[in-house]
């Protein structure tokens, strides 16, 4: 099993609806991107200066099964949401 886990820290000017928004279309996802088994997006409550603002944790049978929810249109869709808010990205995938 794959896990990928993505962390975004939001532009300053991004309006908390589009905040709601970007978590909504994420956990939309689910059902439609066919190789993702399980997805979670939640947003930060501490505000550190070492917090990012929002996470996405979701797991794939396989790499080949990432790659596919990746390319997949629907994912594609939601990322061009994602780059109008956010400035900073970080990720890890791990193989359990």
């Amino acid at each position: 099993m794959i896990k990928h886990i993505v962390m975004w820290k939001f532009k300053d000017d991004a309006a908390e609806a589009d905040k709601l928004e970007m978590k909504r279309q994420l956990e939309a996802l689910k059902g439609v991107t066919p190789t993702l088994i399980d997805i979670e997006v939640g947003l930060d409550v501490l505000g550190s200066d070492q917090s990012k603002d929002i996470v996405l944790y979701s797991e794939f049978a396989s790499m080949e099964d990432l790659t596919a929810y990746a390319t997949h249109p629907a994912h594609l869709k939601v990322g061009e949401l994602v780059k109008t808010l956010v400035c900073e990205r970080m990720c890890v995938d791990y193989e359990v």
